[in-house]
């Protein structure tokens, strides 16, 4: 075999250089790149400020056995300091582990778990139903539009105390189904109908996005794909399962990714259809996390934050395998 070799260098032709040092690449790209840098410069600060800092300070809290006795605090003009003690990991063991650890955490987490996947389920299925229907070529197919896009533009609180007001003892749902002669139900009273009224209308408040976010895909799929799936002879169905899902894999794999993240974390709705301190059952883990850290005295702030931590980290997991579902997924379709 023939290697050339450079007379100049005295090196082979086709070696590649050495990779220049972490330092020297770093330079390299500020004096390449310096005014991207100074453009998002200010925005790294604004998001360290609300962002970075909070997060740091709410880990190291969960080290901690802080609460509203042992916090630093200024009571008129004399000032508090602060004599809460570092504990390690204690408060992640209590919370998981403990004697408690049912009742304070791992029976919310399953609740919380089903609330997510009933609630996406509903939101996408209910969503794609609404989607393809407004996809047809329908009379006043703008009106219907509007309509279905109201829940989702009206402010949720205004949606969630219009609910609570209908779910009452006295409210117009058990009015009417007093007038049927049926089952009235204590929407916000009973464990089960608790959960079933939260669903119901964290539900009513989320399929405006999936439907509209669907419809956007539905318009994106090519309109050859099922004309020539018509004329192979294909029937409604197959061309559902074999062109319309396949077209919406892209969007759906978002927004499906979009409502657990959401609705997992979805304070709001429990929070103003219960109250702070209502439902305990019906309560999902940031709830919870809020209860234990605003709603009880004394205030704890340090499993409130551990609660904090370990929702993130579910979310971060679930994120990641998810990702990886669908690259796996991706890679066999091809």
């Amino acid at each position: 075999m023939t290697v050339a070799i450079d007379r100049a260098t005295g090196k082979r032709r086709g070696d590649r250089a050495p990779r220049p040092g972490l330092g020297r690449r770093i330079r390299h790209g500020c004096q390449k790149h310096w005014y991207a840098y100074a453009m998002i410069a200010p925005v790294v600060a604004v998001l360290g400020g609300i962002v970075a800092y909070p997060l740091l300070r709410g880990v190291y809290l969960t080290l901690t056995d802080a609460n509203s006795l042992n916090s630093a605090r200024t009571i008129g003009v004399n000032h508090i300091d602060a004599t809460y003690r570092f504990i390690g990991l204690d408060n992640y063991k209590d919370i998981l582990f403990g004697p408690t650890a049912y009742d304070r955490f791992w029976s919310h987490f399953l609740w919380t778990v089903f609330w997510t996947a009933a609630c996406v389920v509903l939101h996408y299925a209910i969503g794609l139903g609404l989607a393809l229907m407004l996809d047809q070529k329908l009379r006043g197919r703008t009106v219907y539009r509007l309509l279905l896009v109201l829940p989702w533009a009206v402010p949720t609180f205004v949606t969630v105390f219009s609910w609570r007001i209908m779910l009452a003892d006295s409210g117009v749902l058990n009015q009417l189904l007093g007038a049927l002669h049926l089952p009235q139900p204590q929407w916000l009273e009973d464990t089960f109908w608790q959960r079933f009224a939260a669903i119901m209308v964290n539900t009513w408040c989320g399929v405006p996005f999936m439907m509209l976010s669907l419809l956007g895909g539905l318009q994106s799929i090519d309109s050859s794909l099922y004309e020539a799936a018509e004329m192979d002879g294909a029937t409604a169905w197959q061309r559902f399962r074999h062109v319309t899902l396949p077209g919406l894999r892209s969007v759906s794999s978002t927004v499906v990714l979009l409502g657990v993240i959401w609705t997992f974390n979805q304070f709001a709705i429990i929070f103003l259809l219960f109250g702070p301190t209502g439902a305990p059952d019906a309560q999902i883990l940031v709830t919870w996390a809020y209860y234990l850290g605003f709603g009880q005295q004394p205030r704890d702030f340090a499993q409130s934050a551990a609660y904090g931590v370990l929702l993130l980290s579910v979310l971060t997991v679930f994120t990641s395998f998810y990702f990886r579902w669908l690259k796996r997924n991706d890679q066999l379709a091809v």
